[in-house]
């Protein structure tokens, strides 16, 4: 009985140290209770009981803001008269419109003088403050697409969203995934085995994205445990303000440093709370060029005020002698933006104090400007120091640049730069090889697909002569030969591996970047170019398995099946695919062409054209509907649906073949 009074009392003293043992120092010692993954998130109306006042401000911030259902109330949009956004690259047009209280875009296409398609697509959501712009998002079963139209609020105008100009118009089909959403909203609910469906979205971001996970607090606090956070640090919630300077820049980078985020193995977009290592989470890489000091993306702020000079003067201050405000005399995001406050209420006179804080004297600014020009900038520092640019990545949109200088380079309009030097991991000084790897292959495949020497710098950091890194790393080795297009590669690493092992030990987990699932596909299509079905079939087969919400993983795997001759499966997984996910336009097509081997000729036609009615440009579905004509006798109407595909494509020399053997009838 001695020894568990003993114990008790141990603990008890340690609980009592924690709390009262110099409450208000910061040390690795002492973390934040809501870090631990047993520590759930409450949601911000919970929050708004105690922090009436903070939630209400913070609602009209552009975090507030970010996210919310398509009404009229939220949209930033201009509706006064018809706007149409004309695809030059794709002869495809564009409307938004509200019917009653419900968003619409409408896609179109005009053939001499007639109206050859159209689509109405509803949009259930709006992402973006309205500050710069609303971007619209529409749900089918879950599954989330961007559509083609953005509102450029500073310019007033509609047009294409970033992305989608100069030919690169995915139409509906963008998909957005976890990472897109983890930044642009509060955590939503994701679908595992997916890459785009969510069971819950919530509206806006919250509060616990900067405070982390609030029920350990919430707890506290109604069963009366208080603290004087005017001389201590409660510890069961994370306040910003008392991080230290690095984890402060961590918990804004989060967001603020858009790039090329690696995760690190086994973590996800779920993983980073406030309070955290960001490096402990994920690598963001930039590219970095010659001479490109004057060029930035939207969300750099983090990186370009890092490369201030007043930021590196500041960063070699100490902190404040109670801990309490670690960054007092440094200088990070929260010394001139108060979150809980819309930058629009806040004016400038609240930036120029801040700067006058240090960049003065006792009644005299420190400015050596011409008084004519101070005058004819209102003394706004802001407007020299951090003037207006445009951004390289989004159109018609400017943004105060927060590289702080003291003459600062005007933004080039042009989107030339110097010569390549790599990517710089912005948020970590010292990235292993495999990250840098996985860096390069990344920046490839989303960013730069012309430029095949990322991948050569992804090879020169991987060994695969190293026996024991090679099946470590198996799945990077796949990603890097598949971005080469190197497809025997891939099937002598398989086979090197040994295919059963690999489908039972390597092969087998769900995850939420679908990591096992893409090794899976991506070797599955490799065995198919090389025409090797069976081989292929099992792969696509392991894939549909691991990622059944994965919709081209769904579609290639029935493929798959009717290479293998089972109809019975090919037909059910198809069947599936376009109920699961009816915009899917090679789902119909694929459905149809089932149909059509099981006799059933009208059924064909129905899926083939609900295909074009979705995308009137898919080639596939418009051979199969040619098809479909021949093996009716109606070769006329079966040159007619594919000179209507050169049309659009006067090069492709496979549809020329097939109208050449196409008898008139």
């Amino acid at each position: 009985m001695k020894s568990w009074l003993v114990i008790l009392a141990v603990s008890l003293f340690a609980l009592f140290s924690y709390y009262c043992s110099e409450p208000n120092k910061i040390s690795a010692e002492k973390t934040f209770l809501n870090l631990h993954d047993s520590v759930k998130y409450v949601g911000k109306d919970v929050c708004m009981q105690c922090h009436t006042d903070i939630h209400q401000s913070f609602t009209e911030t552009g975090m507030g803001k970010s996210f919310d259902l398509a009404t009229p109330q939220k949209s930033a949009g201009d509706y006064s008269k018809v706007h149409v956004v004309y695809d030059k690259a794709l002869d495809l047009s564009y409307r938004p419109y509200f019917q009653r209280d419900s968003l619409f875009v409408y896609e179109f296409r005009v053939s001499n003088g007639d109206t050859v398609h159209r689509r109405r697509q509803f949009i259930k959501y709006i992402v973006g403050s309205g500050q710069h712009t609303n971007s619209h998002l529409y749900d089918v079963n879950g599954y989330l697409f961007q559509a083609p139209i953005t509102f450029y609020t500073q310019k007033g105008i509609w047009d294409l969203p970033p992305g989608f100009e100069q030919g690169f118009n995915s139409r509906f089909n963008r998909q957005i995934g976890l990472e897109c959403m983890s930044c642009h909203n509060g955590y939503p609910e994701f679908v595992k085995g997916s890459e785009n469906k969510f069971l819950k979205i919530p509206n806006g971001i919250d509060c616990e994205r900067c405070h982390g996970p609030g029920s350990i607090h919430v707890r506290e606090k109604r069963e009366g445990i208080l603290v004087d956070t005017s001389k201590y640090i409660d510890y069961t919630i994370v306040n910003p303000g008392k991080l230290s300077v690095d984890l402060q820049f961590d918990l804004c980078q989060r967001c603020h440093l858009q790039g090329n985020a690696v995760l690190k193995p086994g973590k996800s977009f779920y993983d980073f709370k406030p309070g955290m290592k960001l490096s402990d989470v994920m690598e963001v890489y930039l590219p970095r060029y010659e001479n490109d000091e004057s060029q930035f993306i939207m969300a750099s702020h983090a990186d370009r005020l890092k490369q201030s000079e007043c930021f590196k003067v500041m960063a070699e201050k100490k902190a404040d002698a109670s801990g309490l405000r670690p960054y007092k005399n440094a200088l990070t995001c929260v010394t001139c933006h108060n979150p809980h406050v819309s930058v629009k209420k806040s004016g400038s006179a609240v930036f120029n104090s801040k700067c006058n804080s240090c960049h003065s004297t006792v009644g005299q600014s420190k400015c050596t400007e011409k008084e004519t020009v101070l005058s004819s900038a209102g003394n706004d520092c802001v407007s020299c120091h951090m003037p207006v640019s445009g951004s390289l990545d989004i159109p018609h949109v400017t943004v105060h640049d927060h590289f702080i200088r003291k003459r600062p380079v005007p933004v080039s309009a042009s989107p030339e730069r110097g010569n390549f030097k790599g990517l710089s991991s912005i948020n970590s000084k010292s990235p292993d090889k495999l990250s840098q790897a996985k860096a390069y292959i990344q920046q490839f495949e989303k960013f730069d697909p012309d430029k095949l020497f990322m991948l050569d710098s992804a090879s020169v950091r991987l060994n695969e002569k190293d026996e024991k890194s090679f099946r470590d790393n198996f799945h990077l080795f796949i990603h890097l030969y598949f971005a080469k297009r190197d497809y025997s590669k891939i099937v002598e690493l398989t086979k090197r591996y040994g295919e059963a092992l690999l489908i039972s030990k390597n092969l087998s987990k769900q995850s939420w970047d679908n990591q096992d699932a893409w090794t899976a596909y991506r070797i599955g299509e490799s065995f198919s170019m090389l025409g090797a079905g069976k081989q292929a079939f099992q792969f696509f087969q392991v894939a549909y398995r691991l990622a059944p919400f994965q919709f081209e993983f769904a579609n290639k795997y029935g493929s798959a099946a009717l290479i293998m001759n089972d109809l019975v499966e090919a037909e059910r997984v198809f069947r599936k695919l376009t109920v699961e996910i009816p915009v899917y336009a090679p789902g119909w097509t694929n459905l149809g062409y089932v149909r059509l081997l099981n006799g059933d000729d009208q059924g064909a036609e129905k899926c083939y054209k609900k295909a074009l009615s979705l995308n009137p440009d898919y080639t596939q579905a418009s051979v199969n509907l040619a098809g479909l004509y021949v093996y009716r006798g109606n070769g006329n109407l079966a040159k007619t649906v594919l000179t209507n595909v050169l049309k659009r494509d006067p090069s492709n020399q496979e549809i020329k073949d097939i109208l050449k053997k196409i008898p008139s009838r």
